[in-house]
């Protein structure tokens, strides 16, 4: 328990014992224009009770996704959670993880990684993975800087069409480390996949695409797959999970390392986090994945145990020299994905998907018998897709929140040629009765 000083005598008792001449001199590292030139305006003290009461009033001011039907998506899905994976996720061996270093000590903590390890291999049909990453962002900057190592070549072309914010945390690595980073335009259909051809050439390190993409749409990439393969990139594919229950693996499509976000697989929403970011790729290259990967051996009298079979050790001590700055991994929703896949096996996880993508076309047609909406961008798609509405989208997401509905997303947040455009996302989750009211609802805002 950590001691803080009230009084000023105490406060001084303090600066003494430390060696400290004032409050001042304890914060001198701190540059004085963005220092605090005046006393916190804070509230008179009340108790824990109080307290408690206020903060429960904020609270039930927020609309929330166990009390709205949620028609976002975007990165972040609102997928069923078994009761199992919270069971299981509570015992106290895994909710307490420590890297697993002894292997004599840690073989349930080694096991639930290197199930989780196979169950990634076999939804993305590539060779190995690791134990996992901080999030779908961040996989894909180690996917592509597992490229740039490679290759030793500094270009990666990414797509218009790839997260937003997948993009900018790829682009702020890329600037910080001088590396060209070469953005494809939107076609006016949306994809990407043409205007991406284009740019790759001989100094390529690799070529990006999701799969499906920002927008929903599910694009063929074998085409583009050959031409980055060609003249000697990698090919990285960014793919939903849940999608793959019926989709073609990246590995099937030709994809040297396969990425993306892991969230749906048994983790919850969250507010954003945290999330489980999955990286896997051909066997060849298993040497320049970040992290950790466990295997499965045998002792001496026969019996099957776990081990730390790699680790990249340079990553905490060589600093900026490192393969990766990664030193941990999300242990604990990697175990909930795992748990997640166990319980609903291929069926059940092509169940979720059929589910999402009969419901997610549903509502599509049914939103455009609604005057004031029309086809967004053309194509198939999975469980997200755009619609053009008459009206400012930015508004009528803010007014179906008053109405107990979340979503959706007005694209001109991100892209300005998009502005009229809002993207919508349904999962097993929503019902027919769900569907109807926004529809409903939106036929009387517009």
């Amino acid at each position: 328990m950590h001691y803080i000083p009230n009084t000023e005598q105490e406060r001084q008792e303090m600066l003494k014992a430390i060696g400290a001449g004032s409050i001042d001199e304890l914060f001198s590292d701190i540059p004085e224009e963005i220092r605090l030139q005046k006393e916190l305006d804070l509230p008179t003290p009340r108790s824990e009770p109080v307290v408690f009461k206020e903060l429960k009033a904020l609270a039930k001011k927020n609309l929330n996704a166990s009390e709205a039907a949620v028609f976002l998506g975007a990165g972040t899905y609102d997928h069923y959670i078994p009761s199992v994976v919270r069971h299981i996720l509570g015992r106290s061996e895994f909710y307490t993880a420590y890297t697993p270093y002894q292997a004599e000590i840690s073989q349930g903590t080694l096991q639930a990684i290197y199930e989780y390890q196979t169950m990634i291999c076999n939804l993305t049909g590539l060779d190995v993975t690791n134990a996992s990453l901080y999030d779908g962002a961040t996989a894909l900057v180690e996917a592509a800087l597992m490229a740039v190592g490679i290759t030793r070549r500094e270009k990666v072309v990414v797509p218009a069409s790839l997260n937003p914010e997948y993009r900018r945390v790829l682009e702020t690595y890329w600037d910080l480390l001088d590396l060209e980073c070469v953005l494809a335009d939107l076609a006016e259909e949306g994809s990407c996949i043409s205007t991406l051809r284009d740019l790759v050439d001989d100094k390529t390190a690799a070529v990006v695409v999701q799969y499906p993409n920002f927008f929903g749409q599910i694009e063929d990439p074998r085409e583009l797959v050959q031409k980055a393969h060609a003249q000697g990139a990698l090919f990285i594919v960014v793919a939903n999970p849940i999608a793959l229950g019926l989709l073609k693996p990246p590995g099937e499509l030709g994809a040297d390392i396969a990425c993306g976000e892991g969230q749906a697989l048994g983790n919850p929403m969250a507010f954003g986090g945290p999330h489980l970011g999955y990286l896997a790729a051909k066997e060849k290259y298993v040497r320049r994945m970040p992290g950790r990967i466990v295997g499965a051996t045998v002792d001496s009298e026969g019996h099957q145990g776990y081990v730390l079979t790699l680790q990249a050790r340079e990553q905490h001590i060589r600093r900026q020299k490192a393969t990766s700055n990664i030193c941990s991994n999300q242990a604990l929703n990697a175990l909930a994905a795992t748990v997640y896949l166990s319980v609903m096996g291929p069926e059940g996880l092509r169940q979720v998907a059929e589910s999402s993508l009969a419901k997610a076309h549903y509502l599509y047609r049914q939103l455009l018998t609604v005057e004031g909406i029309s086809p967004g961008l053309p194509g198939p798609f999975f469980h997200e897709f755009t619609v053009r509405v008459q009206g400012d989208p930015e508004e009528i997401f803010q007014r179906l929140a008053e109405y107990g509905l979340i979503g959706g997303l007005p694209l001109g947040r991100f892209y300005p040629q998009l502005s009229d455009l809002m993207l919508f996302c349904v999962t097993e989750q929503r019902t027919k009765e769900e569907m109807d009211y926004l529809v409903q609802v939106l036929g009387g805002l517009l």
